[in-house]
């Protein structure tokens, strides 16, 4: 890289008298960004000079420089600039080579009235870790319901049943059609909730988006319950296709909360009936599920039905993990059952307990977890926020938690019953174009 960097400076020197601006754009040092141009003319001006004095290599080289706004613009140039920065080469290299940005975090907030906004947030700065600031609204017209997760750069939301793919960088939204679900038919139910989880497959470079129907006839008790997997790759004429499960499998309902997206698996917390739960695993690749069984001893309460206590899938050390904290709010304590051999599915267990001085951030505070930062703390929020926005970020290996205030939030989502839900999302954004 660094010779490919080197390379660019002495082709951008040797063609100044043509190409200053150029030439003085790349001698910048690698932490710099090129500020995007003043104006259209501008724009129009170092995009032909481009071409005309660099190969394509040095062309890209010197378009992940720029801002994503700029990339956007550059793409109305011509139907070659067009086609170049919407490319999946270029989108991939974009993503695995700049390095400028810091992980973000994503806010989505819905109101009783149905109007819903998605806030993007700073990271803790390493000057001041005690809150986090709103960038900007990234809220578009039909964007819609509810926020289910991240990966790299693609967000996916539900409304009516429906998934729908926002890309923040570039604007684009993109619904998929409904799933004519096979024993939705059979068992003449109308009241389900399919459950969408995004994916990407690092080998074919490959977006998919699974689906988990389930319904149950004596609901809320998981009597009767079936349920059926759907997958639908993101790539031009892309539709569902229905998943056929292995030998071993058992009809199960996902949990609401206890998603996790790692590289080309997705996994997400399930209940195959109201006392046991599993994690299920689908290899975005393969397209296989996997059930691994959760040791009884996560709840052990015949009376409380398993399905309502506060577990959440996350990752630890790099494997799996249950981050159990039903306890967390009464008595300050949460249980970390961490996936030590999938083939044997033996568990190992670790009890947190609090110190006393940090006991008041979730004293009688219902928390759900947001998911886990690169550095492995687990990103907490309480179910109910009015007056204040913040999280928590709990970092296991030295027990240690602090609360973050977000800042920023509109003033208008003050004192107001809302729904509250919190992503985040790698150092890097997705330029990918959405195509079906």
């Amino acid at each position: 890289m660094k010779r490919r960097r080197k390379d660019l400076k002495q082709a951008a020197e040797s063609e100044q008298e043509e190409c200053q601006s150029i030439a003085q754009v790349v001698s910048l040092g690698d932490s710099d960004q090129i500020q995007p141009p003043p104006n259209k003319k501008e724009e129009e001006d170092i995009c032909e000079n481009l071409l005309q004095n660099f190969d394509l290599d040095h062309v890209m080289e010197i378009l992940m420089r720029f801002p994503l706004t700029s990339l956007t613009r550059f793409k109305c140039v011509s139907k070659q600039w067009s086609s170049l920065i919407s490319s999946r080469y270029f989108c991939n290299l974009l993503y695995t080579t700049v390095t400028r940005q810091q992980p973000r975090l994503y806010m989505c907030l819905k109101d009783d009235g149905g109007h819903r906004v998605l806030l993007s947030i700073s990271s803790p700065s390493r000057g001041n870790t005690s809150f986090v600031v709103v960038e900007q609204d990234l809220s578009i017209p039909g964007m819609g319901g509810f926020f289910l997760n991240v990966v790299r750069g693609l967000m996916c939301f539900s409304r009516r049943k429906k998934a729908r793919i926002y890309n923040p960088s570039t604007k684009q939204l993109l619904t998929l059609p409904a799933i004519k679900s096979d024993i939705v038919v059979q068992q003449g139910q109308t009241k389900h909730h399919p459950r969408y989880y995004i994916g990407h497959d690092p080998v074919s470079d490959q977006y998919k988006l699974v689906c988990t129907v389930a319904i149950s006839s004596l609901l809320p008790r998981l009597g009767n319950l079936k349920s059926e997997h759907w997958v639908f790759a993101l790539e031009a004429g892309g539709s569902w296709k229905k998943v056929v499960p292995l030998e071993n499998y058992r009809h199960h309902a996902p949990s609401t909360e206890g998603r996790s997206t790692s590289g080309s698996v997705v996994r997400y917390m399930a209940w195959p009936d109201n006392y046991n739960c599993v994690v299920v695993s689908f290899d975005i690749r393969s397209e296989q599920l996997t059930i691994i069984p959760v040791p009884r001893e996560i709840h052990l309460d015949e009376v409380v039905p398993a399905v309502t206590m506060m577990a959440d899938l996350i990752e630890y050390g790099g494997k799996i993990a249950i981050f159990y904290h039903t306890n967390l709010k009464d008595e300050g304590s949460a249980d970390l059952w961490v996936l030590e051999d999938t083939g044997k599915s033996e568990w190992s267990k670790k009890t947190l307990v609090l110190q006393p001085c940090q006991r008041h951030l979730v004293e009688d505070i219902e928390s759900i977890v947001k998911g886990t930062t690169q550095d492995g703390k687990v990103i907490l929020a309480p179910v109910e926020m009015h007056s204040r926005f913040y999280i928590l970020y709990y970092n296991l290996q030295s027990n240690d938690l602090r609360k973050v205030e977000i800042k920023g939030v509109p003033d208008s989502w003050f004192d107001k019953e809302c729904y509250f839900d919190l992503n985040s999302m790698d150092k890097s954004e997705s330029f990918i174009y959405l195509e079906t």
